[in-house]
C-alpha cells in the first residue's frame, strides 16, 4: 500500500497504515533530534515549533546560507532513531506529533507512545540524503540555531518526501521487533549447520 500523508496529519489518516507500508509526506517536516528532545523533556523548554498533527525527521542536515539570508537544503539524511528512544514516548504525548521519521527501528517505549497517541514511526532509506534534499521545496525557517547546524530545528516544506517505510503503526506493531523475533527463531538451525561445517576452525 502506498499513500501520501499531508500535514496536519489526522488520526484517521494513520488508521489504515500497517508496518511495511510505504508512504510519502507533503507539507511541513521539522528536523528534530537529540538535543531538541532533551530540551523539551529534561529541561522543560517549550518547542518554538507547533508539532500538533506534524512530522519530525531525526536528521542532521547540511544547509547552505544564501546571499539573501535564506537557506538551501544540500543534504538531509536520517539519524539513528534509537538514540531518541528514551524521550520519544513523552515527546509524542507532549507535542501531538503524528509522524516520526528516522533510520532504523525504535523500541517498546516509542511503540507504546504510538499506540496510545495514534502516531507512527517510519524509516527513510539510508544513503539517499542528497535525493531527500531535492524533496525540500523550501526551508521556511530555522529555530534554535544556537545548537549548531545538525541540531537546529529546520522547518521544511516538502513535497512527496519519501519513500518512508512504516516501522511502527498505530496498532502496537513494530516491524523491527517482529523481524528480530523471526530471525532469532530461524538462526538456531542455521548456526548449527555452519558450526558442523567449520568446527575444524576451533
Amino acid at each position: 500500500m502506498i499513500k501520501t500523508l499531508s500535514t496536519p496529519i489526522k488520526d484517521e489518516d494513520l488508521e489504515s497504515l500497517n508496518v511495511g507500508d510505504i508512504v510519502y509526506l507533503t507539507g511541513q517536516l521539522v528536523t528534530c533530534r537529540d538535543v531538541a528532545h532533551r530540551r523539551l523533556i529534561e529541561l522543560k523548554q517549550q518547542l518554538p515549533v507547533d508539532l500538533q498533527g506534524g512530522a519530525i525527521f531525526h536528521a542532521g542536515p547540511i544547509v547552505r546560507k544564501k546571499d539573501d539570508g535564506s537557506f538551501e537544503m544540500v543534504s538531509i539524511g536520517p539519524t539513528t532513531s534509537m538514540r531518541m528512544e528514551k524521550f520519544e514516548k513523552e515527546f509524542i504525548e507532549q507535542t501531538g506529533v503524528k509522524l516520526i521519521i528516522g533510520k532504523g527501528g525504535m523500541g517498546p517505549e516509542t511503540t507504546a507512545g504510538c499506540l496510545e497517541n495514534k502516531a507512527v514511526h517510519a524509516v527513510f532509506p539510508g544513503g539517499c540524503a542528497v535525493l531527500a534534499a531535492t524533496k525540500v521545496e523550501e526551508i521556511e525557517r530555522a529555530e534554535w540555531q544556537d545548537l549548531g547546524m545538525p541540531e537546529t530545528l529546520w522547518v521544511n516544506r516538502v513535497r512527496e518526501f519519501g519513500p518512508l517505510i512504516i516501522s511502527i503503526d498505530t496498532k502496537g506493531n513494530n516491524l523491527f521487533e517482529q523481524n528480530k523475533a523471526r530471525f532469532n527463531e530461524r538462526k538456531g538451525s542455521i548456526i548449527e549447520k555452519i558450526n558442523s561445517q567449520v568446527r575444524f576452525i576451533k
